[in-house]
């Protein structure tokens, strides 16, 4: 159960940060094309972080649990000769139905209130998400989310703002964003739906509380939009699956990418 936590924390940190990273270069201005960079390192130099600790976690299974654990061929060819996986395997070599990230981290840029909307919905339960994990009894987790939560009070703090600077702006701006927080709101059920993994760590001390988080998430959320001038939402029927290997076509795409290099020659060391 920890290893598959631990697989989507660093999931959704890979997948958002490379999202992210689609944008450099082609930001609406250079300072916040610089900013929207540094987010998402912060995302990818979590994600290195939690694949390492995913990946000690893995190597510690016995063989048959090993053998079973992901479907990626290139995956069980390397355990069958007896290599032990890193996080550049974990991140690479896993086919999308191992990934167990939210569906809202894969969802596509679109314009720039899209990239708000869905880093605001992210941030804002990243934020309540990480500040309960600190209090984990796994030490190696509490210590991650306590440096994640420095990042995660300034990715907070920005897409807030720009929330409110795009809600509260031109006609063109405020219907945009308002288009942006409707479309992604089906996606944000999702962070708090409690499946297995998410019951057994919550159970035994180690996962955050995600029924404490709905409430405070909602209330941020909320608060956010009503300064935006914008109408919260009001749908109620959520997608999911990406916690269960269930994905949108978008993940693939981002895995094409992503993982070309690495399957494209086997091994590469730069």
């Amino acid at each position: 159960m920890k290893l598959d936590y631990i697989l989507r924390l660093a999931d959704d940190a890979l997948i958002l940060g490379h999202r992210l990273g689609e944008w450099c270069g082609h930001g609406p201005v250079l300072e916040q094309d610089i900013a929207l960079t540094n987010i998402s390192l912060d995302h990818l130099g979590r994600a290195r972080a939690l694949y390492q600790y995913a990946a000690e976690l893995y190597n510690s299974l016995p063989s048959d649990e090993k053998a079973q654990k992901f479907t990626s061929v290139a995956l069980q060819q390397d355990v069958a000769v007896g290599k032990e996986l890193d996080e550049d395997d974990l991140a690479y070599l896993r086919d999308g139905w191992d990934f167990r990230n939210h569906l809202l981290v894969e969802q596509p840029n679109n314009d720039w209130a899209y990239t708000i909307a869905r880093s605001f919905y992210y941030d804002t339960f990243n934020f309540y998400f990480f500040s309960s994990l600190v209090k984990s009894q796994d030490e190696t987790l509490a210590s991650i989310a306590e440096k994640s939560l420095k990042e995660v009070t300034y990715h907070l703090r920005w897409s807030s703002e720009w929330v409110v600077r795009l809600g509260d702006g031109t006609v063109e701006s405020h219907e945009r964003m308002q288009h942006a927080v409707d479309e992604l709101w089906m996606y944000t059920g999702e962070m708090f739906k409690i499946n297995e993994t998410d019951r057994a760590m919550m159970q035994g001390g180690t996962g955050a509380d995600l029924n404490g988080i709905k409430t405070l998430w909602t209330n941020r959320v909320n608060d956010v939009l009503q300064e935006a001038t914008l109408a919260k939402p009001s749908g109620t029927w959520m997608q999911d699956g990406g916690k269960d290997g269930r994905h949108t076509e978008q993940l693939g795409y981002i895995l094409a990418e992503l993982q070309f290099m690495q399957r494209a020659y086997p091994g590469m060391k730069w």
